[in-house]
């Protein structure tokens, strides 16, 4: 069975379409039970006794029981549903391996990076009779976009997490930068920081004038490449520094849009050549191909480290306790650093539409109808409302202009870690069927926190306003360019079909530069040229070609709209 590829087919075949699911093994049982369940009777037969779910998120998190926050009790109030909220523990890989070998599954799941192996392995049902039948609201947000990841066989087996409601943008830097520590700036008094050399240089001056904090040394930068799911951190830099967004292991030509393999050119050996001379000075941690999540976040708050390169939102809990902490010299403002001046930064997100990511009913399930209208009752404006915000007069107010904001304390509680996990927030504000990051509500409120310019605005310390003045800038994504318009953005989500040349190209790159990534940066500077040159030869064995024919191919062809 070929997995099941994001191409697009006719809304009225999508929604019309008679769901027969085929297939032999343990799923069988599962699939003939979902799919009778999917055809049966009205909304009115739906029972609303009491009932707990288990659902499984291949990332990062804390298990939990949903009713024991304060979301996930208000929604079982109005459904009569918990749900056994689980999360990754150590290799995702092995962990879904024995998922498909059982042919035993969660109720619902959120695969992340596993995805086309559970699409695969048919661990999911169709969802189309069920949206149609059950789920008004689920039509409502995600109807625009049911073209965008409907599989080639008319099913639609994931809802994502991206489907946009009109749009605002982010005031603050969620997505990639070169962060550094603030007191650095201010050390220097604010200098612009505009090339990789310039971010370095500073580093190096800082750390010559300050070799340690509270009696340990400082740690020069460091990225977060010690978790293999997350090894894309420290390959992703180059094509930032060159001046272009996140589409993962190509970047793409504005005028021609053909997609070019970025590892082993100038820009890749410019990136490592410099972190091999940042070795060289003791200015690169060790620990950076070897620390967990948990100890590189640590290191993050600890006041030690001068400068990293991350994504804003693999960070969120170090960026908050810092926050909390309350010394804005010990947190860090995102820099758009770019390998030449001359060069336009792209680090900034464009509108977007994510198509790989989001989650799924599995063939396990013990009841999908009373799952999907769940799904369906956690669309509705006053439950979205719910997840991203919480409940008026108690984490947020609405002024006399009918705008949400929210005091001071109410800030700090969405700062708070403990909090947002105790509250519901930390399970309820992502990995849901949901609106997009970056939607408006009806009432013209943002629907993310974040993107408030009232809250952003009021959220700002003392210290942060300080920054923003001596760089001219009104918000921190402001000291950033506009993001131009791609169309076919984000490219890494381009459905590589496991066990496909793309995939297996894809996962050979990976390897190889998760074997040399370390030799590199590691290598004496003598001896860098010659690790650099063993690495391009043995990368030079893929099929590289192919993989940019493939990757222009389906870039093309979203451009056309064609997704």
């Amino acid at each position: 069975m070929t997995t099941k590829k994001w191409l697009k087919t006719s809304l009225a075949l999508t929604m019309a379409s008679v769901l027969l699911i085929t297939g032999c093994g343990n799923n069988d049982a599962g699939k003939e039970k979902n799919k009778n369940a999917a055809n049966s009777g009205n909304d009115a037969e739906v029972s609303t006794d009491p009932v707990t779910f288990t659902y499984f998120g291949f990332g990062s998190g804390k298990d939990v029981l949903a009713s024991d926050t304060t979301i996930g009790k208000i929604l079982q109030e109005q459904t009569g549903v918990d749900w056994k909220m689980e999360f990754a523990v150590g290799d995702v890989a092995t962990k879904s391996g024995v998922m498909i070998a059982g042919g035993e599954y969660p109720d619902v799941i959120v695969p992340e990076g596993e995805i086309e192996k559970l699409l695969d392995a048919e661990a999911f049902i169709p969802l189309n009779d069920l949206i149609e039948q059950h789920a008004p609201n689920i039509k409502r947000v995600y109807g625009d976009y049911f073209d965008k990841f409907t599989a080639e066989d008319g099913n639609i087996y994931i809802l994502p997490f991206s489907a946009n409601q009109g749009y605002i943008s982010d005031p603050n830097v969620s997505q990639g930068a070169f962060w550094v520590q603030r007191r650095v700036l201010k050390e220097f008094g604010y200098p612009e920081v505009k090339t990789l050399d310039q971010y370095f240089d500073l580093i190096e001056q800082y750390q010559a004038k300050y070799p340690s904090v509270d009696g340990k040394d400082t740690i020069g930068f460091i990225t977060f490449a010690g978790v293999q799911d997350n090894f894309f951190t420290i390959t992703n830099a180059p094509m930032h520094l060159a001046g272009y967004p996140n589409d993962g292991d190509i970047i793409v030509d504005m005028d021609t849009h053909e997609a070019k393999v970025y590892a082993t050119t100038d820009y890749e050996k410019q990136w490592l050549q410099s972190l091999n001379e940042l070795n060289s000075k003791g200015l690169f941690d060790p620990e950076t191909f070897t620390a967990n999540k948990d100890q590189y976040l640590a290191k993050l708050t600890s006041g030690r480290v001068l400068g990293y390169f991350n994504y804003g939102w693999q960070v969120g809990d170090a960026t908050n306790n810092l926050k909390t902490a309350g010394n804005d010299d010990f947190r860090y403002v995102g820099l758009p650093v770019v390998f030449d001046e001359n060069t336009k930064d792209q680090y900034i997100d464009p509108p977007a539409f994510v198509n790989n990511r989001g989650i799924g009913i599995s063939v396990s399930a013990k009841d999908p109808v009373r799952i999907i209208k769940y799904w369906d009752n956690l669309l509705t404006e006053e439950n979205q409302v719910l997840v991203q915000w919480g409940e008026e007069g108690v984490t947020y107010s609405v002024d006399e202009n009918g705008r949400y904001v929210m005091s001071d304390e109410q800030i700090a509680n969405r700062n708070d870690n403990d909090f947002k996990r105790s509250y519901g927030f930390q399970y309820f504000e992502y990995s849901w069927p949901r609106y997009g990051n970056n939607s408006v509500f009806e009432n013209g409120n943002s629907y993310a926190v974040g993107n408030q310019p009232e809250v952003a605005y009021a959220g700002y310390t003392e210290g942060d306003r300080a920054i923003l003045d001596a760089y001219g800038s009104q918000t921190f994504a402001g000291m950033f360019s506009e993001p131009d318009e791609r169309p076919w953005y984000p490219a890494w989500s381009i459905n590589k079909a496991q066990g496909s040349p793309e995939q297996i190209y894809a996962q050979k790159a990976s390897d190889l530069q998760q074997k040399y990534y370390p030799r590199l940066v590691f290598a004496t500077p003598s001896e860098f040229d010659k690790v650099w040159n063993e690495y391009v030869a043995e990368f030079s064995k893929l099929d590289v070609a192919g993989y940019e024919e493939f990757m222009t191919k389906h870039v093309k062809e979203r451009v056309a709209g064609n997704w």
